[in-house]
């Protein structure tokens, strides 16, 4: 299976499309993973179109990936402090939702001064 590059708008004139072997597109997804480089630049640099090393990313960058187990992170435990300031700030939160639900009930009455 063969990558066809962009086709010439009108009034350029025609080239055969360029053909890029699976070892090639591979090693262009290899490279922007392992270096982090953006696809625009490597496709920049490689000249060829961005939006090819986006569709080579889909097809061959799962794999490249699943080699490759992104470490875990552990979880912040929160210290006594911060824990109650988190206690604190829940507090606040539900009674400002109070206070906004309540508001809103003014609203609807001084809205519909019939009732």
């Amino acid at each position: 299976m063969t990558e066809q590059g962009a086709r010439p708008g009108p009034g350029l004139q025609a080239t055969k499309p360029r053909t890029y072997t699976d070892e090639y597109r591979r090693q262009v997804v290899d490279m922007v993973t392992s270096t982090g480089r953006t696809a625009m630049s490597i496709a920049a640099e490689l000249g060829i179109h961005h939006t090819l090393i986006s569709r080579w990313m889909r097809r061959y960058g799962r794999t490249a990936q699943a080699s490759a187990p992104t470490p875990l992170k552990p979880v912040p435990v929160p210290h006594a402090d911060q824990a109650a300031e988190i206690a604190r700030l829940k507090r606040e939160v539900e009674r400002l939702r109070m206070e906004h639900d309540i508001l809103k009930r003014g609203i609807v009455i001084f809205a519909n001064p019939s009732r």
